[in-house]
């Protein structure tokens, strides 16, 4: 039996329209990702080199390097970069344009053995500033200082601060 022509036009038409007409397209949603990892890894080192030798020393547990920024879990900063070592640790660190932001548990240490314990610290590598807005304790050997805000400079080893209370043990001369 013999197809018309128009007959198989009318039904390829009324397939096509049904198409149209009963099925939807999919519709995909599309996502702007303003801050996406590059890459992430666990046990990380960061070693950093100048003219003159190893500057700085980054180790961590698990870290994810961003576009602009490393973020860092169980941070372990060391700066070799002045005449004293500063070690700075802490739980979470974010290691952005020469500033290092520390939050949890935050130690920093000396190698001359000062020792300052607070909430969170930024430390700035070009200015070697370790502050905070929280409330610290300082130590050098039996000497204790506590306040409710620091600024520390490790190259001219001047500290400011607020709400000061210092217990301060003076040297006895021995004769």
């Amino acid at each position: 039996m013999a197809l018309n022509i128009n007959i198989f036009f009318i039904i390829l038409s009324v397939g096509l329209m049904m198409i149209f007409l009963l099925f939807k397209p999919m519709h995909i949603q599309q996502h702007k990702f303003i801050d996406l990892p590059l890459f992430e890894l666990s046990s990380f080192s960061l070693y950093e080199l100048n003219k003159k030798g190893l500057n700085n020393i980054m180790l961590g547990s698990k870290a994810t390097k961003y576009n602009d920024r490393y973020s860092v879990e169980n941070i372990d900063y060391t700066d070799n970069s002045r005449n004293f070592i500063a070690n700075m640790k802490s739980n979470t660190g974010v290691y952005k344009n020469d500033i290092v932001n520390l939050e949890g548990n935050v130690t920093y240490t000396r190698e001359d053995g000062l020792v300052f314990v607070a909430p969170f610290i930024t430390y700035n590598k070009q200015t070697t500033i370790a502050s905070t807005d929280s409330n610290y304790v300082l130590y050098k050997g039996k000497d204790r200082i506590s306040g409710t805000s620091l600024r520390y400079n490790n190259i001219s080893d001047q500290v400011s601060s607020k709400n000061v209370l210092a217990i301060y043990n003076f040297k006895d001369k021995q004769k």
